[in-house]
């Protein structure tokens, strides 16, 4: 069984059986640290019956006026514990804050390359809005898409309507 929590300082301890997979991108501690701060309402940790780390969510509320929405900053469970639901589940916990909140939609970027993340996040009902040119860098540059997902306020879902060139890293600052 999964119990689902706010996220703890502690868990910073408790995260690298869930970080250890080449799509999880991992971030120095002050960063985890600025959402615990910022966003603690938007970062939830999945536990097993033994109190094992099965995955966590980070998120936060940004934006202005119709572009006001909750984003998926990192998703990642480990490997043992996937395709089981946990994702599907710490991804409604995002949404129902963002919900609350008021927000206009939920968006998160995911590697191109990355299939079974992109298929999950079709199946919890995202659209790919516009494809970022080079935004994941490193070992191997690579691109992102830009999903999203409308939620209730977004009663047009104007929020869903696609661009349909590719943008750069840098196109995003007024996001």
């Amino acid at each position: 069984m999964t119990s689902i929590r706010q996220f703890r300082l502690t868990d910073l301890l408790r995260i690298n059986n869930v970080n250890l997979d080449i799509f999880t991108e991992n971030y120095g501690l002050s960063f985890y640290l600025h959402y615990l701060a910022r966003w603690p309402e938007c970062f939830f940790v999945a536990v097993n019956p033994a109190q094992r780390l099965m995955g966590y969510i980070m998120g936060k509320i940004e934006g202005k006026q119709e572009n006001y929405h909750g984003h998926v900053t990192a998703l990642s469970v480990a490997p043992e514990f996937r395709r089981i639901g946990v994702s599907s589940q710490l991804m409604a916990l995002l949404e129902n804050v963002s919900e609350q909140k008021k927000t206009y939609f939920v968006d998160l970027f995911v590697r191109v390359s990355n299939k079974r993340a992109v298929d999950m996040y079709h199946k919890l009902n995202y659209v790919v809005y516009r494809r970022i040119i080079g935004y994941y860098s490193g070992e191997r540059d690579e691109d992102a898409f830009d999903m999203r997902k409308a939620l209730s306020r977004d009663v047009d879902k104007k929020s869903l309507i696609p661009i349909p060139h590719p943008v750069r890293p840098e196109d995003l600052v007024d996001d």
